[in-house]
This record gives C-alpha cells, sequence and structure tokens, in this order.
C-alpha cells in the first residue's frame, strides 16, 4: 500500500489494552510450547497495529506542522504511548519468565532475552504520568524549532532553508546568515532553558522512582547498552580527544590557509573552499532519479529497494514551509514499510541525508518480514553504521550527483566526516554532567557546555555571538531534547563506518559483501557481536581509533587541496 493511500485510525486505546491483556493472558497460560510460540507472533501483530499509527500520526504531522488533525493526534499518542510501554513490559516479563523460555531462546534466539531484561529495567508503571510528561516536553521542542521565521536579506527562512547562506562563497553573507540564525535561538533561549529544564527534573524523577542513582542509568537501560557500558564510552572519548582533535587542529589549519584568512570564524567552518562548497547539480527530483540509477547499478537488493521506495511513495525531500526540519528514517511495522524523511536545501548535505537515511531505509527493507520487532531494526549505534557506512560505499556514484566538484565533495564530506566525532562526544559528555546534576541552573549547564567546547572543539571561534558565548550552542541539537544519550552512538558508528571505507578502498566487493552481511543480521545480536559479523574491530579496542586517524592523515596529505 502506498503512503498516500494509508488509513490513519486513531486506536482505542481501551480496546488495545483489552486486547493485549488476553493475549498475554493465553500466553502464560499456554500449555504447548507450540502454542506460546504462536502467541508470541500474535503479540507482535498486535502491537504492530497500534505502533504503526502511532508512525504514521508523527510522520504526518512532521510532513505538516500546520495540520491540526495530526497535531491532535500526537498530543493523544504521546499521552498514551506509556500505557503502550507498560504492557509491552508486562509482556517481556511474561517471555522472561516462560516455562517455554529455553525452546523460545533456541528458535528466537538469546539476543530476544537480553532485550527484553533491559527493556523490564527501564520501565514501570510507576512512572506512566512523567513518561507521559516528557514526550509531550519533547513534542514542544519539535514545535518550538518549527516556529522560526528568520529575517534575512529581506525574506523570511526557516532552519532548513537559511542553511544554504551558512555555506555561501561570500564570508560577510554566511556571517549574517549566522547571525540571523542564531538571533532565533537567542530569542528564544528562555524557553529552551525552561524546556530543558523540566526535561532534566522529570528524566531524574523517573531514574529515582525506578530505583536508580540518577538518569545516567536509567538512560543506558533505554538504550538497551547490553554488551558496552559507560566506562567504555569514557574511554572512547578520551581515544577521540588524544587521536581525533589534534588532527582536526591540523584540518582546520589547512582550510585556514586554503581560504586565505587570518583565522577561521565559527561561520566559516562550514566553508572549505574559497570556490565555494561542492553542491549538488540539480533539482530535488533529479536527484532523486539519479539515486535510482545509482542504488540500481550498486546491487541487485539496492535496486528493489530503491525501485519500492518510490513506487510507494516512501521518501519525501523536498523542503515546504511548515515542514519539520528534520532528516530520519522511519518504519511503519503495519505495512513493514521503511519512510525516509528530508529537507533538501540545496546544500552538499542533502545528498549526505539522501545516502544515509537510504542505509536506515535498505537494513529495514532487508529484515521487513522479521515478525519480531526487536530484530527487524538493531539497535542504535549498529544502526548507525549502515546509514554511516552506505555515505562511503556509495562514493563511486558521486559524479552523477556532483560533476565537476566530484573530487571536492569527497575531500570535504571526509573531513566533515572527521570533524563531527568530537562534537558527538562533546554532547555525550555534557549528557552524563547535566543528568549526574540534575539541580544544576540552565546557567551552571551552560557553563558545562563551555567546559565541553574547550575540551573537544577548541577551534570553535564563537564570533563575538553573546548567546554562544554563553554556552548554549548545544540548544540547537535536537537530540539532546528528544533522545537522550543517543547522540554518541553516531561517533561509535563513525568509527565503524570508516572502516567500510578503507575496505572500499583496497576492494570494494569485498566491502560491500561484509556491509551487506551485516544489514541481513538486523538486530539478531548486540553490538560487538553485529561488529564481528562485519568483520569490524570495535571502537572501544584500544588502537582502533589510532590506526583510523594515521590512516585518514596518510590520504588527507596525499591530496593538494590548494587546487580546490
Amino acid at each position: 500500500m502506498k503512503f498516500d493511500e494509508i488509513v490513519y485510525e486513531r486506536p482505542d486505546v481501551k480496546v488495545f489494552e483489552e486486547e493485549f491483556l488476553q493475549l498475554l493472558k493465553r500466553f502464560k497460560e499456554a500449555e504447548t510450547f507450540k502454542t506460546q510460540d504462536q502467541l508470541v507472533i500474535d503479540i507482535y501483530q498486535h502491537r504492530a497495529n497500534f505502533y504503526s499509527m502511532y508512525q504514521l500520526a508523527n510522520i504526518r504531522f512532521d510532513l505538516n506542522l500546520k495540520d491540526e488533525f495530526y497535531d491532535a493526534e500526537v498530543a493523544y499518542l504521546d499521552e498514551n504511548m506509556p500505557n503502550y510501554s507498560k504492557l509491552t513490559d508486562k509482556f517481556y516479563e511474561l517471555l522472561i519468565e516462560s516455562k517455554f523460555k529455553n525452546e523460545l531462546s533456541e528458535k528466537w534466539g538469546k539476543h530476544l532475552f537480553d532485550l527484553a531484561s533491559f527493556s523490564v529495567k527501564g520501565f514501570d508503571p510507576v512512572i506512566l504520568d512523567d513518561l507521559k510528561l516528557s514526550n509531550k516536553l519533547a513534542t514542544d521542542y519539535t514545535r518550538l524549532r518549527g516556529t522560526a521565521k528568520i529575517e534575512f536579506d529581506g525574506k523570511l527562512f526557516d532552519l532548513v532553508s537559511i542553511g544554504k547562506y551558512l555555506e555561501d562563497k561570500d564570508r560577510d553573507v554566511r556571517e549574517a546568515a549566522s547571525n540571523a540564525k542564531w538571533s532565533f535561538f537567542a530569542e528564544k533561549q528562555s524557553e529552551f532553558d525552561n524546556l530543558y529544564d523540566e526535561m532534566v527534573k522529570v528524566r531524574h524523577q523517573m531514574a529515582i522512582k525506578m530505583k536508580c542513582e540518577n538518569f545516567v542509568e536509567l538512560g543506558y537501560n533505554w538504550m538497551k547498552r547490553i554488551d558496552y557500558d559507560e566506562k567504555m564510552i569514557d574511554n572512547f572519548r578520551k581515544q577521540i580527544v588524544d587521536e581525533i582533535v589534534p588532527l582536526i587542529k591540523k584540518l582546520r589549519e589547512k582550510q585556514r590557509i586554503r581560504l586565505g584568512y587570518d583565522e577561521l570564524k565559527l561561520s566559516d567552518l562550514r566553508f572549505h573552499f574559497y570556490e565555494g562548497n561542492p553542491k549538488p547539480k540539480g533539482e530535488p527530483l533529479v536527484i532523486l532519479d539519479n539515486a535510482a540509477k545509482m542504488y540500481a547499478d550498486l546491487s541487485k537488493e539496492t535496486g528493489e529497494f530503491f525501485e519500492y521506495l518510490l513506487e510507494n511513495n516512501l521518501i519525501d525531500i523536498v523542503n515546504r514551509d511548515g515542514k519539520a526540519g528534520k532528516g530520519y528514517c522511519w518504519s511503519i511495522d503495519k505495512y513493514a514499510h521503511p519512510y525516509i524523511f528530508a529537507c533538501f536545501n540545496g546544500t552538499a548535505g542533502d545528498i549526505n541525508v539522501l545516502t544515509h537515511e537510504a542505509g536506515h531505509a535498505f537494513q529495514f527493507y532487508q529484515n521487513r518480514n522479521i515478525p519480531i520487532e526487536e530484530y527487524r531494526l538493531p539497535t542504535s549505534e549498529s544502526a548507525e553504521i549502515h546509514a554511516m557506512a552506505m555515505e562511503f560505499l556509495t562514493y563511486p556514484y558521486m559524479e552523477m550527483f556532483f560533476k565537476e566538484d566530484t573530487d571536492k565533495y569527497f575531500f570535504s564530506h571526509l573531513n566533515s566526516s572527521i570533524l563531527m566525532l568530537p562534537y558527538f562526544c562533546a554532547v555525550d559528555h555534557f549528557q552524563h554532567i547535566v543528568y549526574k546534576n540534575p539541580t544544576f541552573t540552565p546557567d551552571e549547564r551552560a557553563a558545562t557546555w563551555t567546559e565541553m567546547e574547550a575540551l573537544y572543539m577548541p577551534e570553535h571561534n564563537l564570533g563575538n555571538i553573546p548567546y554562544l558565548e554563553s554556552g548554549r550552542y548545544w540548544q540547537s541539537q535536537s537530540h539532546i531534547f528528544s533522545m537522550p544519550f543517543y547522540y554518541i552512538d553516531y561517533g561509535l558508528a563513525m568509527i565503524c563506518a570508516l572502516q567500510f571505507w578503507q575496505k572500499s578502498t583496497k576492494d570494494r566487493k569485498e566491502a560491500w559483501k561484509d556491509y551487506l552481511n551485516l544489514c541481513n543480521a538486523g538486530g539478531t545480536k548486540p553490538f560487538l557481536e553485529l561488529l564481528k559479523v562485519a568483520n569490524v574491530n570495535s571502537p572501544f579496542e584500544d588502537g582502533t581509533i589510532k590506526g583510523i586517524a594515521q590512516d585518514l592523515e596518510k590520504y588527507i596529505d596525499t591530496i593538494d587541496d590548494s587546487k580546490f
């Protein structure tokens, strides 16, 4: 069924709960493994019926934030999603306690029971009202960002459409656009401060109710970090500081010389070349047509996948007034549909987000018929490997999008991939400190961010913008508000994806084989075990990051960037 043809029906929460409880009763009372095994499938189908309406409502709301109907539906579903979590938690408890646990584990794998255990540790009905409030606050943040009307050059822009001016060839234009963008956040500073203050407090309250020391512990349970912990994350961040931050200092100096500036301002950091950043050639629909050709050539599997997206209207990339300024891939489980959401703005980021989200969507497509929801999609750090590696594995096709600027794109994309690593760590480290100090004032949180910038991004020149100098750059990062502790997953995944870049420079076929094996494994294993399937070294392992940094530096040194 095409996306536009899917009928949204508000779920009757009371009926859904009654039917779910009946399925759970039958599961608990089942006298045979065969009966209980079938009920596992029935329960997942019942869950998909409800959750698909939540997915559909959110996507359609993001497509048009002015749509009052879906605005109300998202609010209704946000209010009731904790009830869904409560019922799911009961199922997990029964699954763990099942008298046929051994047989179920043999059929579906131990990983399902590990995931169920972490879910149980992450939820209790006692936090139901807090979860409802947390969901509402996250939606409020999206709505607040969506109100942006940025005056620039005599016109009004949103946070997406102003983006192309942030990469303009004219330095004065870039700086003016940057000032205009940050003026919106400065104007709304107290609202962002208050929103996050309320979020931190309600998340800490949930953690205490769940008998956790603080939200860090609960947040890790929510992220289902089965085979690594906080100490391993801390060591990862330290290695980024030791191996990547010095490399970035070198890259920034090359950038300064390349641009011919005495110093780099904040508004210069995204501008890599004196003659301008590479831009994709053609309008969004032309890009989409080229993407179809690219995926048809890349492999039989990707060709079928992308044709499926187009035939079923499962991709929307055009930026419009009222559309949420986001880029993501989600799914509509009942119909086994992946969905790609993006807002093109005429920058190289359009191609990045296209290939990135296509990586997510392709992995889901390969696993769309697995009845176990947790196995269709892996935990987030693994899922981001699919997305980031796809960006590198499509390098041979970039001439279709960038023409004469292809080499420039390669250089800037690889640079940007490296440059983001410390930022991922800064966002993560910031959240660890904030949630361990829930009584911090907004100004104390801002001071913490200033410390993170000094540690991870010493090259940031904040350009005398009071809002940024006050330590509030982080307020533009939606993950901090909506998906706590998610952001470091991009860093872990990037170190894995860069290994696919390394492989592809030596043997593209072998790299694709490993990537396909990883995608086909879906979410059937935890993070570190999936890396073994993909023949990828753990980002936590001493020497992994150092080896990548050395290869990147060697490669970059072979390129005469002065020609750009």
